[in-house]
């Protein structure tokens, strides 16, 4: 009964749908507000998604790649005749002759879904599965194949056959989130398309049918299957000799499906942060945001930022940074192990004390990407390694002050506050090397008096800790006594000062570049004069004394130079050092995430050795 009932259909449909493809049409004409609407909603420009970004390290090889769907997007002309004709002829026959939609298709169409009172069979051109995976559902409804009808003629319009064949080759679903034919190739056979053979490129073709079924890591024998019956259409369409359609069936396929690089993740959840504030510098955003009106006015800032971000990443783009992989490779192997039986945490950095690039983070144990990052987001008080940058250093550039000029160490009180020294000792006069050596608390907040709160604050100006405010203009800022503190990143940066004087933000981040290899970022070139020579030159013997003979005694000296300050906070709750060798300057801190002493550790001189192995070679 429902093959009589199909063949009514068929001989009724004829007519009436060739009368509706001349209404469509007359409608088209008249009906100037629909026609309106269809044209504004069809955008030829590239729809918003996730092109790969990719993070190079010092020597251009790839160790980071971000994306959601892996894609490829290739120009027509790079697409092998070969593939463009398999999709030609399993696909849309027709394709360069209808106006976008296939009236002979559709009849066919609706008599198979009327006689089975179901809607199975499509009959939707390479066009209208365009315009289906652009602007509409896969909802199999009549009433969407209508509207697919409509926008089908209008992207006929406003695009060339060719713009439409290379949208459709481009933007198809290739399971395992890879979109396009171009990232079917790397994905599957990690090489590009024109180093396919006919056999590969055929096994590819046949996965978009139906993604699930013909997945090839899962049914890799269905999509086989599937590619010798494409073979075989073009065979007999004349594309292909018979004997060339079964030699290449017979050809052995192997995939070598691409593995998401993603090698150091400390090292690529600082870039993607640091992306973010390169855009707001190059955007003119800093000193907005830096200068909100309050949270809500910094907080829209910082979204105008990000959305920027967004948009800039599903476009695709190159990241060269400064990372050593062999470099960040043995630090997190290396403090790792010095960390385990502890089940303590840390965060360090490293910087190449040439190029001021960031060689090597350690955003802490066993971390994973997108965790909190102790190297960068871990605002500590810094004890006596803050020291060097706002007590000696300043002191020597206000006056004539050598390190063997004598001052008092003993006890002091400032109004309420009466510091100590560490162990309650009571020293008399002694030289400043004396004092620094042995990290004399008493010496240091009077030198700070000295220089002046405001004067000393001045220097770390250019270091720009963000965390550090007028609310921490104390005398207990010479001991490290901030109302927050600063991290280990700010703290390896300051003390690059102690190279030759000047300072220029460290940066993993060399220069941010499109597909093409055009730069769209890079942070200009800043640096700040904050040392005199003679101060620098002060001040190295005096971290260079504290390694040979006072409180960074057990660390390695292997280099020609090795200089150093440590630093505790009160009950041990936080340990850090910052120093410098010939080649890297860094700075790491060691404790809880939620405090607690670390005096054991401190005793064991755990942050003397992983501050000896970052500095490693």
């Amino acid at each position: 009964m429902k093959q009589v009932f199909g063949f009514i259909i068929i001989l009724t449909a004829v007519p009436i749908l060739w009368f509706v493809q001349k209404a469509i049409a007359d409608e088209w004409q008249h009906a100037d507000s629909f026609k309106h609407q269809i044209s504004d909603a069809i955008e030829l420009s590239s729809p918003p998604v996730d092109v790969p970004i990719v993070m190079k390290d010092r020597h251009g090889h790839i160790f980071a790649e971000e994306y959601v769907e892996w894609r490829e997007p290739l120009p027509l002309s790079d697409i092998p005749l070969f593939v463009r004709q398999i999709f030609l002829e399993s696909e849309d026959r027709g394709f360069f002759e209808h106006r976008g939609y296939d009236v002979a298709a559709i009849v066919r169409a609706f008599a198979v879904n009327a006689a089975n009172d179901d809607v199975r069979q499509g009959a939707s051109t390479i066009t209208q599965q365009l315009v289906r995976m652009r602007f509409l559902s896969t909802d199999k409804t009549y009433e969407r194949k209508v509207t697919e009808l409509l926008y089908a003629a209008e992207l006929e319009k406003q695009a060339t056959k060719e713009a439409i064949l290379e949208m459709y080759l481009n933007e198809m679903y290739f399971g395992n989130q890879v979109y396009g034919i171009g990232a079917a190739s790397t994905y599957y056979f990690s090489k590009p398309l024109h180093e396919l053979n006919e056999a590969e490129m055929a096994f590819i073709a046949a996965i978009p049918n139906n993604p699930s079924l013909y997945n090839p890591l899962d049914h890799f024998e269905r999509t086989k299957q599937r590619q010798e019956r494409l073979l075989s259409t073009l065979s007999k369409s004349g594309f292909l000799t018979g004997e060339k359609a079964d030699a290449f069936a017979t050809m052995p396929i192997e995939l070598h499906v691409k593995k998401k690089e993603n090698q150091f993740p400390a090292y690529q959840t600082y870039v993607l942060a640091e992306l973010s504030d390169l855009i707001a510098e190059s955007e003119g955003m800093k000193d907005k945001i830096a200068n909100a009106d309050g949270d809500a006015e910094r907080t829209a800032l910082l979204a105008q930022v990000k959305q920027r971000r967004d948009k800039l990443v599903t476009k695709g783009m190159v990241i060269e940074t400064a990372l050593d992989p062999h470099k960040q490779r043995q630090d997190e192997r290396t403090i790792s192990s010095l960390l385990k039986p502890t089940n303590v945490q840390a965060g360090a950095a490293v910087i190449d004390n040439e190029t001021r690039g960031i060689v090597s983070l350690f955003g802490g144990s066993h971390y994973k990407k997108a965790d909190f990052h102790r190297a960068f987001q871990a605002v500590r008080q810094p004890g006596s390694a803050i020291k060097p940058l706002l007590v000696y250093a300043p002191l020597f550039e206000s006056g004539s002050y050598t390190e063997n000029t004598l001052i008092n160490s003993g006890n002091i009180c400032i109004g309420s506050y009466c510091p100590t020294n560490i162990g309650g000792y009571v020293y008399g006069n002694v030289s400043i090397k004396e004092a620094f050596r042995h990290s004399h608390n008493t010496a240091a907040v009077r030198l700070l008096r000295t220089v002046g709160i405001e004067e000393a604050f001045g220097f770390l100006e250019p270091f720009a800790f963000q965390s550090v405010s007028t609310k921490d203009w104390t005398y207990a800022a010479a001991l490290g006594g901030f109302s927050k503190g600063v991290t280990p990143l700010e703290m390896a940066g300051a003390y690059t000062s102690f190279i030759d004087g000047s300072f220029t933000p460290v940066h993993a981040i060399r220069a941010v570049k499109d597909k093409e290899g055009n730069i769209l970022y890079k942070w200009p070139d800043e640096q700040v004069n904050v040392w005199s020579p003679a101060t620098v030159t002060k001040m190295r013997h005096l971290l260079s004394d504290v390694v040979l003979n006072g409180t960074g005694k057990g660390i390695s000296y292997a280099h020609h130079y090795t200089g150093a300050k440590t630093g505790t906070t009160d009950h041990y709750k936080d340990l850090w050092v910052g120093g410098l060798n010939d080649n890297y300057t860094t700075a790491v801190w060691i404790g809880y995430d939620q405090p607690q002493s670390v005096k054991r550790l401190s005793d064991q001189k755990l942050h003397l050795r992983v501050f000896s192995a970052l500095l490693r070679d």
